[in-house]
């Protein structure tokens, strides 16, 4: 892992069972002041919807009361997703976010709508917010960020002239292809999709064309970290995360329940293989663990930033996960050094 691999944040902010989102609020902007204190480059919020282990379905609302409460850390969405919004209401709300803080924001959109189709029409009132129409909603979105032209009739105010920067968030080659197109930077949710990810990076670095917004490619992995100080108590922590999945897929989304020991061993093995394709990318153990699991995957990848997302039930412990993976990077810097 070189010294300068950036890491940042991926937060979901979870809603435990037992909990509220309240709760999960003020943890996330204290997550927030943790990775900033911790050195970690950006924290970002995803947009989900009608889940009940999600609090940050407001996206922008969310990146505001984190952005309010760091000084230096970068904040964005990783990611909108485009397909739920009108191009112009991100526009405003994110030149919005910039306006308020100069050089800090970061707008990651998606073409997935985040939810299912019935909640989808609850947002839109129709459906005609297309995935299809996603390449055309990215550069009218790139478009309103730009500086105004003479007489053009739409503009977003605030927005115009902040350059937002705007990555192009993926889990296919589709979104490889695109970022390539047109220049963006790309993050790949290696997190919970990552089968077609050395494809994906290939094919964006192949396939890459230099834009005002960047002349290299620029590739952020989502990564699974569970870090605690033994093995034994990460693989404890990481079954809230298992579980969690394997209700998802089972149609049974909810909180984000406590850990359990043993979790994995009692599962189906057609439970266990889904789990271990969709987590195949994540990092579970000691800090040693932890190190090398590090420097392995981006010696894999040549990543040029990883987004490190850690669903852990009690909150001390997710603190401390991002310390140790903090502390990994430091050390594989100074071996580097």
């Amino acid at each position: 892992m070189g010294p300068m691999t950036p890491l940042s944040v991926l937060d979901l902010s979870p809603i435990l069972q037992g909990g509220d989102a309240g709760q999960s609020l003020r943890n996330t902007l204290d997550l927030a002041q943790h990775a900033e204190a911790l050195g970690y480059n950006r924290y970002w919020l995803a947009e989900h919807h009608n889940m009940r282990g999600v609090a940050s379905a407001a996206t922008s609302v969310v990146i505001a009361h984190v952005a309010a409460g760091t000084r230096t850390i970068r904040v964005g969405a990783g990611g909108v997703m485009l397909p739920n919004h009108a191009p112009l209401v991100i526009a405003e709300q994110f030149g919005t976010l910039a306006a308020l803080h100069p050089g800090r924001i970061d707008l990651g959109v998606g073409r997935a709508p985040g939810t299912d189709q019935l909640t989808a029409r609850a947002l839109r009132r129709t459906l005609s917010g297309d995935v299809d129409q996603f390449p055309q909603d990215v550069l009218e979105l790139l478009h309103y960020f730009e500086p105004a032209q003479p007489n053009q009739a739409v503009r977003a105010v605030p927005g115009e002239g902040t350059r937002v920067p705007v990555w192009i968030l993926g889990s296919s080659l589709f979104g490889a292809q695109l970022a390539a197109a047109l220049g963006l930077p790309f993050a790949f949710a290696s997190h919970f999709a990552p089968a077609q990810m050395m494809q994906a990076i290939g094919l964006y670095r192949a396939q890459f064309q230099p834009s005002a917004y960047g002349d290299t490619p620029y590739v952020m992995l989502g990564l699974n970290i569970v870090a605690a100080p033994t093995d034994e108590e990460a693989r404890f922590l990481f079954t809230s995360l298992q579980q969690a999945f394997v209700n998802l897929r089972t149609g049974q989304p909810g909180p984000l329940p406590p850990p359990v020991e043993g979790y994995g061993e009692r599962l189906d093995p057609m439970a266990q293989a889904g789990l271990a394709s969709a987590l195949s990318q994540a990092i579970i153990g000691s800090p040693d663990t932890v190190r090398m699991g590090l420097a392995e995957f981006v010696g894999r990848t040549g990543a040029d930033e990883l987004m490190v997302t850690s669903q852990i039930f009690d909150h001390a412990a997710r603190r401390r996960s991002f310390q140790i993976a903090a502390e990994a990077r430091d050390d594989l810097g100074r071996v580097a050094a």
